[in-house]
């Protein structure tokens, strides 16, 4: 078993289909399934059953699989040591980013950065924030940037704070919102509570929600076309300068407020790559 059946292992577990995992790794089918039956021969065991519904691992093949990926993170993070010894900034940079970050924030930073550093390769996964706190803690991504307060005990900046906000087409009466339709969207596990709380400690019955979306782009829309009001970071707002917003406090006048943080482990930050797109991020918020 060597790096080609990891990624084999890799690929079959996520596509459950043969042909379109030969399509992914650039191979024919045939000789796809010739290395899937040497390598259950090296192993005397059945890997994958094939149903009609695609290929699934055995419980072997799982184990299999658990050690394939095992062993492509330890790969890349040896390559990643090697690439490093001659001080060069260069390599792969493998980054963990909020969704929400990713869209507004972060093609800016990259653009700027590989213009600096051409011969890093950026390496990106993102998603909710409680998905990129996860891929740290397994070491799949170097620098993980967060959205929400997560526990870290590693090295992490604070890289914004931003104001939780009421948005609306035009001025709407604070008091008579429980009365007006609401857009409500998916949002990260860390804000959702924080502002239920908002909303109990300033109301005593439920928001007249009337819309549930999957994206903050497509509330903020809906908001724009005068269909409800909705409670957005700030960084949701955009170019649209138009609409009504009115930043949210606690009833003892306290602002609500949501925090940005990069976060990467000390093992980490001696890696050039990391360390470069540190000190870059720093430098554009002009963070000490």
């Amino acid at each position: 078993m060597d790096d080609k059946d990891w990624f084999i292992l890799k690929t079959i577990s996520e596509e459950k289909n043969i042909t379109k995992a030969a399509e992914r790794l650039y191979i024919s089918q045939p000789a796809l399934t010739y290395r899937l039956r040497n390598l259950e021969k090296e192993f005397d065991t059945k890997v994958f059953i094939r149903n009609p519904n695609g290929v699934h691992l055995t419980p072997q093949g799982e184990y299999l699989l658990s050690y394939a990926n095992e062993m492509l993170l330890q790969f890349q993070k040896t390559k990643e040591i090697i690439q490093n010894m001659d001080h060069k900034i260069q390599g792969t940079l493998r980054l963990g980013s909020s969704s929400i970050f990713a869209h507004y924030e972060l093609p800016q930073i990259l653009r700027g950065f590989l213009e600096l550093y051409p011969d890093v390769e950026i390496s990106l996964k993102t998603g909710l924030s409680r998905i990129v706190n996860r891929m740290l803690l397994k070491e799949e991504v170097s620098i993980a940037i967060i959205r929400g307060d997560y526990h870290w005990a590693e090295e992490k900046f604070l890289i914004f704070e931003e104001p939780i906000c009421l948005v609306a087409k035009k001025p709407i009466d604070f008091d008579q919102l429980p009365n007006e339709p609401q857009i409500n969207y998916m949002t990260d596990s860390s804000l959702k509570p924080l502002v239920e709380e908002w909303w109990r400690e300033s109301f005593s019955r439920p928001p007249l929600v009337t819309m549930d979306v999957d994206s903050m782009d497509t509330c903020r829309q809906l908001v724009v076309n005068g269909l409800g009001w909705a409670i957005l970071p700030k960084i949701g707002l955009g170019q649209h300068h138009d609409l009504y917003t009115k930043e949210l406090h606690w009833r003892n006048g306290t602002p609500i407020t949501r925090r940005t943080w990069m976060m990467y482990s000390k093992a980490a930050i001696e890696l050039s790559t990391v360390k470069a797109f540190v000190e870059y991020t720093k430098k554009y918020y002009n963070l000490p």
